[in-house]
């Protein structure tokens, strides 16, 4: 066979062989991924553009995804000293220089009465004057109560008071610090942010961390940052709430031509499509179709019914363009949700430069095997 038909020969077959198989690639192109949602008429997909006109839109559909969820509670200025309630222990000592004292020994200036739980009703028992009521009182009224009540029956007793607070009285603050554990309040203006530093603060390497506070069985949900950026929201605590600590659980999915394929943490409480490209390393530069950038999310069933503010369908893929000016500006403002998978699709012309490396290898090969015949 001569040169040229040799060459003929090979250059056929290696279009043949390239022809018959698919190209090894690590991601889909963008093309692929909507022709199949297209077709796909049973499972319901509904495709939109990410621009400037569309994002008024978008801003009004439910927030999907798995994560912590609830309001939040305004502060609301409190009392600045500690108010008396049930459960509490009271401490007192009763001075009386009387000789012939109701309470005290010969020789004795003081009797101390200590642990004195305050009853349901909001009383204590003080021997002599029955029940006194003390509930609601801050600790130096109550003092004084306690005072008028025995000066009925010893005129020179003098009263000193102390307060242990009980479960009315203290916050629980559960992990996510340097020192978790149960708080008195120290007056009814203590906040979520005085009680963290009570505990030590928040504990190194929480990503964003997060603060569910539990109040009468009902779940608030908040950042410290966004505590921190707004001091108007850092609720002032009552009695029995539980506030938990905890590192951010929100995450989303990066898959394809991405620098990194993995699941990626929320490091701030919203994150953008252009925020998301950031944490996993833009786009592969020799992969990756930069008009190409796919965000799939799946919406409640709930979202899709008439007179909802919704997409058309639960399935949603959203494209972004990279590549112009409105398509930059708007992945800066569209918000990816939890569970969110972002896509970076496929160049085409990755598969055109790996059919020509392959040509190339095989050619070279004829040429080689050419040489060996002559």
């Amino acid at each position: 066979m001569s040169d040229i038909g040799r060459r003929h020969f090979l250059a056929i077959g290696a279009g043949a062989l390239v022809a018959g198989c698919d190209v090894p690639r690590g991601a889909a192109r963008e093309n692929e991924i909507l022709r199949s949602a297209e077709k796909d008429t049973l499972s319901g997909y509904a495709i939109y553009p990410v621009s400037r006109a569309f994002l008024p839109q978008a801003a009004l559909w439910p927030v999907t995804g798995s994560g912590p969820r609830g309001d939040w509670i305004a502060r609301q200025k409190g009392a600045q000293h500690q108010i008396i309630a049930p459960g509490d222990k009271v401490n007192l000592v009763i001075w009386d220089s009387e000789d012939n004292s109701l309470l005290t020994a010969p020789e004795q200036k003081a009797v101390r009465m200590e642990g004195m739980t305050v009853a349901p009703d909001g009383t204590i028992f003080v021997p002599y004057v029955e029940a006194i009521r003390i509930s609601g009182m801050t600790p130096e009224a109550a003092r004084s109560q306690v005072q008028e009540k025995m000066e009925a029956i010893i005129p020179s007793a003098q009263v000193q008071l102390s307060l242990d607070t009980g479960r009315q009285n203290s916050v629980d603050l559960v992990g996510g610090v340097a020192s978790p554990g149960s708080y008195p309040l120290v007056d009814r203006d203590m906040t979520v942010l005085n009680l963290i530093a009570m505990g030590g603060g928040v504990a190194s390497g929480l990503q964003n961390p997060l603060i569910r506070l539990i109040r009468n069985g009902t779940l608030y949900v908040t950042t410290v940052s966004r505590l921190y950026a707004n001091p108007a929201l850092d609720t002032t605590l009552r009695g029995g709430d539980k506030v938990i600590v905890e590192e951010d659980p929100r995450r989303f999915l990066a898959l394809g031509a991405a620098g990194r394929e993995q699941l990626v943490p929320f490091p701030k409480d919203d994150v953008t499509a252009l925020d998301a490209m950031a944490l996993i390393g833009g786009v592969s530069d020799a992969r990756a179709d930069p008009k190409g950038v796919l965000i799939l999310r799946e919406y409640p069933p709930s979202a899709t019914r008439a007179g909802v503010q919704g997409p058309r369908e639960t399935r949603v893929i959203f494209t972004i363009d990279l590549t112009t000016a409105d398509g930059l500006f708007s992945a800066g403002k569209f918000g990816v949700n939890p569970d969110d998978l972002v896509y970076v699709s496929e160049s085409p012309l990755n598969t055109i430069d790996t059919i020509s490396r392959i040509l190339g290898n095989i050619l070279g090969a004829g040429a080689r095997v050419n040489n060996v015949t002559n």
